[in-house]
């Protein structure tokens, strides 16, 4: 299969109009979103949303998310929406937040991994949102990745994976945010993060009054109810450690595990704060180096962090040793990201 690349930065109405054709077709085109590039299948079409499945190779429990283009959309997939989750449409949509709902009949098993509840979000990229309309369907998409893979905030990226498994590609350009949207389960008595994204836990405590954390986030031991919920994700191919703490001790305890990687004969990759780089210039040289900018700029972190993960597959690193983030706002994401690209291998000093 060829995978045409069509630039959609500045218009390009014929494409969006190709690439829906191809959805209704039933298959399947990536397309960006303000937080990751998509891979995108009709929504209500079981068998276009397994060759999601298929391009990805993503288990089939994983459930994807809808993305609608408004509020007559949403409820053709929602059997209900509860007084929270109108709440945060109302403050949060269009943006980077999905919301865990009760499916409508209309929803097939293919998209919810088999349960009753299904995500749907209302992106504000300008790109996914014409997609959407002119399409006039729902549409189902996971990040634009093969699975347990960074995801791609660039077409580039996305080509890197896809090239010769799907038909298309939008490119739209880097994504705003880089990091997934935030997934918030509104079918219980008080709203719980199954993800974390840019749509932080203190956004949504202010707006609702109680928010809550949901335990699967560290123990990955149920049903997944949400995409990155039960495998790891986001994983370069060298293992990966992360190390949170005190910025003196982290950059102490990363400094001798590095040297401890060297001395056994073996190359280290350093991922983390520009201040940190700096740091350890003589311990990791800078070409084994990612930065995912200023320490502390979490929107600046959130966005390269992706970038930083896939670069190091072009790098003779053996090991990674990344730096953590505060776990508050948006650094509730990013560490979340880190750790399951880690594989949970997380040291804290």
């Amino acid at each position: 299969m060829q995978t045409i690349v069509e630039d959609v930065r500045e218009g390009n109405g014929a494409a969006i109009a190709q690439a829906a054709e191809i959805l209704r077709a039933g298959e399947i085109v990536a397309f960006p979103t303000e937080t990751v590039y998509g891979l995108g299948a009709s929504g209500l079409d079981g068998d276009a949303c397994a060759k999601i499945y298929e391009a990805k190779g993503r288990p089939s429990d994983n459930p994807l998310i809808l993305h609608v283009a408004d509020w007559h959309m949403l409820k053709e997939v929602a059997r209900e929406v509860p007084p929270m989750a109108e709440k945060l449409m109302i403050a949060f949509m269009p943006g980077p937040l999905t919301l865990i709902l009760p499916r409508s009949a209309a929803v097939p098993d293919r998209v919810t991994g088999g349960q009753d509840t299904v995500g749907v979000r209302m992106p504000e990229n300008p790109v996914a949102r014409s997609l959407i309309r002119v399409a006039g369907i729902p549409i189902a998409a996971p990040s634009a990745n093969l699975s347990g893979r960074p995801s791609p905030t660039t077409a580039a990226a996305v080509l890197r994976d896809m090239e010769g498994r799907i038909p298309m590609i939008l490119n739209g350009g880097p994504c705003r945010y880089g990091v997934e949207s935030t997934i918030v389960d509104c079918t219980g008595d008080v709203a719980t993060i199954l993800r974390p994204g840019a749509i932080t836990l203190e956004d949504i405590r202010d707006l609702l009054g109680d928010c809550r954390l949901d335990p699967g986030l560290r123990e990955g031991k149920a049903a997944p109810k949400a995409p990155g919920m039960k495998y790891r994700h986001y994983a370069p191919k060298a293992p990966m450690t992360v190390f949170v703490g005190e910025e003196g001790a982290v950059e102490e305890a990363i400094a001798a595990e590095a040297k401890k990687i060297e001395t056994a004969g073996r190359s280290v990759g350093l991922l983390g704060s520009r201040e940190l780089l700096l740091k350890l210039s003589d311990v990791v040289p800078s070409a084994c180096s990612q930065s995912y900018g200023p320490r502390g700029d979490l929107e600046t972190n959130a966005s390269r962090l992706y970038s930083c993960l896939l670069a190091f597959d072009g790098l003779p690193v053996d090991a990674i040793l990344a730096e953590g983030v505060e776990e508050e706002g948006l650094g509730l994401a990013i560490l979340n990201r880190l750790k399951k690209a880690s594989g949970g291998h997380v040291v804290h000093v």
